[in-house]
């Protein structure tokens, strides 16, 4: 474990973003012994200029104003940095060459900004961790001297178009010249290693605070649904769940109950779903309430829809189903291979059908902890440990002293 270090990590997700954030959770891991400066995305010229009147934005340029403070201490150990700069928005311009050079400038003043605070708090011989964030963050290994850079890769950002334009080349470079790559799934760590041999499959942590097997109560909107229930907790979007499939085995299987709980895109408001009388959707809930519903499925999925998005993500809500014993069916991709002991895997329609009549069939005391077991060793502590493990070794290697 890393112990008395001072780390700075970057990424895409700012601390006071609405969702989960894998980024957020390895922070509060490593201020249990280290001093972390967690610093959020810098604001960007059109943002500014789109959203002036949201309270997050509101904080930023008053932060850039110089009128509050860009510090905000979350425990005696975590810090969260508002930067106090604004960065152009580039991402637009289609030459990749033209960009990085509007880049680099982006990426000083992000870095000016950085280096104030690391001053400000009495940062020294600091480790960087980079969550993905491949422009930005692109320059921040030269302009901040890290005694080691790592890259953490979560999601295959290759599939996502703003990210792609200029991304096809950028990532490959930074990570290779990062000091070492870290991954959460196995598919992502080989795409790492095509460019930076020193890079490490760290698994995936999960806060299983709320996902356990003591009793609760039936939400009252699903009292009254027709046993058996399938069900899904997460966002409902197109560009990750298999539409078409939903609607199939839905419209085949009427003798089981479809529970959907999360926001839906456009595209699945306006879905045959909504018209059939054993589908049931609940809306976006708090986190705190997923598991009230969770508890109350029979069998839990994960229709993932294939594509470069999806192929190579962990999907942390398994770890949630199984945490809680259910039995739960996924769509079959690399990185799912890993769960194959205590998930159904599907192709199909006719595979889903099939898994989901064997879990029924089969489910037992036995296979709930066993299903408990393998989903509470995905802490983030051990996440965590694998990846202090990844930067003694590279240090070593380097000749740096942690």
């Amino acid at each position: 474990m890393l112990r008395g270090k001072d780390i700075i990590i970057v990424g895409q997700q700012p601390w006071d973003t609405e969702i989960g954030s894998n980024c957020k959770d390895i922070a509060l891991e490593l201020s249990k012994y280290n001093r972390v400066l967690y610093v959020n995305s810098p604001l960007d010229r059109i943002s500014k200029w789109r959203n002036k009147d949201q309270p997050a934005i509101k904080k930023r340029i008053e932060v850039i104003a110089g009128v509050a403070s860009g510090i905000i201490p979350v425990t005696e150990s975590l810090f969260n940095l508002y930067p106090d700069c604004i960065v152009e928005s580039v991402n637009w311009i289609p030459f990749t060459p033209l960009f990085r050079k509007i880049n680099r400038l982006n990426n000083k003043r992000f870095a000016r900004s950085i280096l104030k605070a690391i001053d400000q708090l009495g940062f020294k011989d600091y480790l960087l961790i980079n969550d993905s964030e491949m422009f930005k963050a692109f320059h921040l290994k030269e302009f901040l001297n890290p005694v080691l850079s790592a890259y953490y890769s979560r999601d295959n950002l290759m599939g996502v178009n703003y990210w792609r334009r200029h991304g096809l080349q950028l990532e490959p470079e930074l990570i290779a010249k990062s000091d070492l790559c870290l991954a959460n799934s196995e598919y992502l760590r080989a795409y790492c290693g095509k460019y930076n041999p020193d890079s490490y499959y760290v698994g995936q942590g999960c806060d299983f605070t709320s996902f356990n097997e003591a009793p609760r109560a039936v939400p009252g909107e699903m009292q009254g649904i027709p046993k058996p229930i399938i069900g899904y907790v997460g966002a409902l979007w197109t560009t990750r769940l298999d539409l078409p499939l939903l609607e199939s085995i839905a419209d085949k299987r009427k003798d089981w109950s479809f529970v959907f709980v999360g926001p839906e895109d456009e595209h699945f408001q306006r879905s045959r779903l909504h018209h059939m009388s054993n589908v049931h959707f609940s809306g976006a809930k708090k986190p705190e309430m997923l598991a009230t519903y969770i508890s109350a499925f029979d069998v839990c999925m994960n229709p993932q829809y294939v594509n470069p998005i999806t192929i190579g993500n962990y999907p942390r809500k398994i770890d949630e189903y199984l945490a809680m014993g259910k039995p739960t069916i996924a769509t079959l991709t690399e990185s799912m291979l890993y769960f194959k002991d205590y998930v159904a895997l599907a192709n199909n329609e006719q595979e889903y059908i099939d898994g989901i009549e064997r879990l029924l069939a089969t489910d037992g005391a036995g296979l709930q902890r066993d299903r408990r077991t393998f989903a509470l060793s995905h802490s983030w502590e051990n996440s965590v440990e694998l990846m202090a493990q990844a930067f003694a070794k590279v240090a070593v290697q380097k000749g740096k002293i942690l």
